[in-house]
C-alpha cells in the first residue's frame, strides 16, 4: 500500500489531463469527479503531444505530464498504458497505440496481435497503466497498476476502447469491451494505479 506521507498532496483546484486520447480522458475524468477538481484535457488547451521516447510506461507518462505542466502552468496528470502479451515477448507494450497506426485503427491492431500470436497456445496478457502527476515546479509523482488476464478472439463488446474487446481479465468470462464503464472503472489497471494515486496525493496527509 502506498505511504501518503512520502508524497505531495494535490491541492490545486484545476488539473490538466495530458492526453489527446478521448477514451482515456473520459475514464480519467470519471475517476477524478468525486474530488471536485476541475479537469481539462491537453487537447482542450491545444497543447502539443510530445514524442514518446521513453523505454517504459513510467518514462512516457512522466514525459507527457511534464510537457503539459510546463506548457499550461498547471499540475498535469498523464497516463501511459498498453497491453503486454506473453506470446509476443511483452509486445505491443509501450507501442500499443502505435500498432493502431496514425488513424488509431484498433480493429487492425487487434488483428495484428492475433496474426502474430498464430497458434501459440499461451493466451496470457496484461494491461498496464502508469500515471504521473507533474507540477510546474518540476515535482513528479508516479504510480503503476497492472491487471492480468488472457486474450480471446474475435473481439467482443462495444464498451471501452483500444484492445478492450479482446482482453478478458482474470476471474471473468467477459472481455473489457463487454464491461459497462462503471464496472471497468472498479477493477481496471487504470483504476488500480488511480487508487494508489488517491491514497498518496488526495486522501493522504500530503507532505512534499
Amino acid at each position: 500500500m502506498t505511504d501518503a506521507r512520502t508524497h505531495r498532496r494535490l491541492t490545486e483546484p484545476r488539473l490538466v489531463i495530458a492526453s489527446h486520447n478521448h477514451g482515456k480522458v473520459v475514464e480519467i475524468r470519471a475517476l477524478m469527479a468525486p474530488f471536485g477538481i476541475d479537469v481539462v484535457s491537453a487537447g482542450d488547451l491545444g497543447l502539443p503531444e510530445p514524442n514518446e521516447t521513453g523505454l517504459t510506461f513510467i518514462d512516457n507518462a512522466v514525459l507527457k505530464a511534464r510537457a503539459s505542466a510546463e506548457a499550461s502552468g498547471l499540475p498535469a496528470l498523464a497516463d501511459d498504458s498498453g497491453m503486454t502479451v506473453a506470446a509476443l515477448d511483452g509486445a505491443p507494450g509501450i507501442y500499443s497505440a502505435r500498432w493502431a497506426g496514425p488513424s488509431k485503427d484498433f480493429g487492425a491492431a487487434m488483428e495484428l496481435v492475433r496474426t502474430r500470436m498464430g497458434d501459440n497456445p499461451d493466451r496470457s496478457a496484461a494491461f498496464v497503466c502508469a500515471l504521473a502527476i507533474a507540477w510546474p515546479d518540476g515535482h513528479v509523482e508516479t504510480f503503476e497498476g497492472v491487471i492480468g488476464g488472457h486474450l480471446e478472439f474475435p473481439p467482443r463488446g462495444d464498451f471501452g476502447f483500444g484492445y478492450d474487446p479482446i482482453f478478458v481479465p482474470e476471474g471473468e468470462t467477459r472481455s473489457f469491451g463487454e464491461f459497462p464503464p462503471e464496472e471497468k472503472h472498479r477493477i481496471s489497471h487504470r483504476a488500480r494505479a488511480f487508487n494508489d494515486l488517491v491514497r498518496a496525493c488526495l486522501d493522504g496527509d500530503g507532505g512534499a
